[in-house]
């Protein structure tokens, strides 16, 4: 599932956005999530937690667009 683009249909987006909701729920997440925000926090990054998300669910859709790459002989 390659990221919308803003002229996307609805239905597009919404997949998109359902998908993420899915991969943030998902307990692997989570404990990744986890994990970021006890390093980041020991670091002193300044918000930490944001930065935790936001890396957290970059690494998840990162991993699912290498499978995905992958899976169809590109990589």
């Amino acid at each position: 599932m390659g990221v919308p683009r803003l002229d996307s249909p609805d239905e597009e987006i919404k997949r998109w956005l359902n998908h993420i909701a899915l991969i943030c729920l998902s307990e692997e997440f989570q404990e990744l999530k986890k994990e970021l925000e006890q390093i980041y926090r020991q670091s002193q990054v300044e918000n930490y937690a944001l930065a935790a998300f936001v890396d957290a669910l970059y690494a998840f859709v990162a991993q699912e667009e290498e499978n995905r790459l992958s899976q169809s002989g590109i990589f």
